[in-house]
């Protein structure tokens, strides 16, 4: 018999469908409204800081689980956004992004037989991460236009295998905000079955309409069991700089470090140093930048308007999700490629936040992380297709 070549793992998921976007959007002039990073500057402070540290010469190793002048900077971040005492020494991993927090963090606790209970739709890392970490995924899923979960549901997937539940808010692709009692709901869940929250925080300060953070470490009974994973790069607007951190108590936190260091050793050591620094903008930079998002989603939504996507307004983060069901399309990635390659404006496909890619075939994710001027333009485009005749499809 031949040998495989191909890890059986691998061939569970596919590459990444919003980087696909984005190489298509590039391939074809559109505009890209499908991957999440901003087209307008970053902070000019923080850009200043990394200059000065590659200039003071930090251009070295750090401590492989992060500098500790951006441990300490995460550490009272926390304190004073979230209430929650960290030890900076003992309770902090730095990463390569919060992209390979959550993969070290799972290839950290999971062992064989294991499950991860997964929200869908979900940001497409979380299904593979689990996968690769050698973990069955089970799929609970959010139901618009509230994006909010069935209790009873949520509750059958839990089971004596469930090592975590993977949590994210404000939600990617969604735009859901979980509330304290949602979030009660499910420390309850996880402390009857011995189970961890890893929870994805990156679009904590990314609020709309009088939404508010609720960080489920601060419940009671779960500060020892939830592994919290953030990072600088939707904050500060630095999606390339890839600096991510995972508090987690001590015991998990040793885990954690151990799989961080061999799978990259460490994150850019300058870039933590303007971390550092960034860390300790006032209150004022973090209700500027949601009230600066909030335009950019309603200037999205207001140009939308009238058109045969039918947007669900976000309460956090920057993507809208939109039913394409009036188009007649039928196949969200045949209609992403229309998009794309006849109208000029990129976006992901629905399906790719599901386990089951039906699931999502009647729903296209924007992201407005753009500027002004992009949103126009873009909107512009959208508003002059014309729903297919009966019969036909794209």
């Amino acid at each position: 018999m031949a040998k495989k070549i191909i890890s059986e793992k691998v061939e569970r998921f596919t590459e990444s469908v919003i980087r696909e976007m984005t190489r298509l959007a590039q391939m074809h002039d559109a505009l890209n409204l499908a991957q999440g990073f901003p087209d307008f500057p970053a902070p000019q402070e923080i850009k200043e800081a990394a200059c000065r540290a590659i200039q003071d010469d930090i251009n070295q190793y750090a401590i492989t689980w992060g500098s500790k002048s951006f441990r300490n900077a995460i550490a009272a971040k926390t304190r004073s956004y979230l209430g929650l005492e960290i030890d900076p020494e003992r309770e902090i991993t730095v990463t390569c992004g919060s992209t390979e927090a959550m993969i070290a963090t799972l290839m950290a606790v999971i062992n064989p037989g294991d499950e991860v209970v997964i929200f869908e739709p979900f940001y497409e890392n979380y299904g593979p991460d689990a996968i690769l970490s050698g973990a069955t995924p089970r799929y609970v899923t959010l139901h618009p236009p509230d994006w909010s979960f069935d209790p009873g549901e949520l509750e059958a997937a839990f089971n004596d295998r469930t090592k975590a539940i993977i949590i994210n808010t404000p939600n990617n692709p969604t735009g859901k905000v979980f509330s304290r009692d949602e979030l009660g709901f499910i420390a309850g869940l996880c402390i009857k079955w011995n189970a961890l929250a890893v929870t994805d925080e990156i679009y904590e300060h990314i609020l709309y309409d009088g939404a508010t953070h609720c960080a489920i470490a601060t419940l009671e009974g779960m500060r020892d069991r939830t592994i919290t994973i953030n990072g600088m790069s939707k904050t500060y607007s630095v999606t390339g700089w890839r600096v991510g951190y995972a508090i987690a108590p001590p015991h998990l936190t040793e885990a954690i470090r151990k799989v961080h260091d061999f799978l990259t050793v460490g994150a850019a050591a300058p870039l933590q140093e303007a971390g550092a620094h960034a860390l300790s903008f006032p209150a004022s930079y973090y209700k500027e930048l949601a009230r600066a998002y909030q335009s950019r989603r309603d200037l999205l939504l207001e140009g939308l308007a009238g058109t045969d996507f039918r947007c669900i307004i976000p309460r956090g983060a920057y993507y809208i999700m939109t039913d394409i069901s009036a188009f007649g399309a039928g196949d969200d990635v045949r209609f992403t490629r229309y998009l794309i390659q006849d109208v000029g404006v990129a976006v992901v496909p629905g399906s790719s936040f599901f386990s089951n890619p039906l699931l999502g075939a009647n729903y296209v994710r924007f992201c407005f992380c753009k500027r002004g001027e992009t949103l126009h333009a873009a909107t512009e485009r959208l508003r002059k297709i014309s729903r297919p005749k009966a019969g036909q499809s794209r």
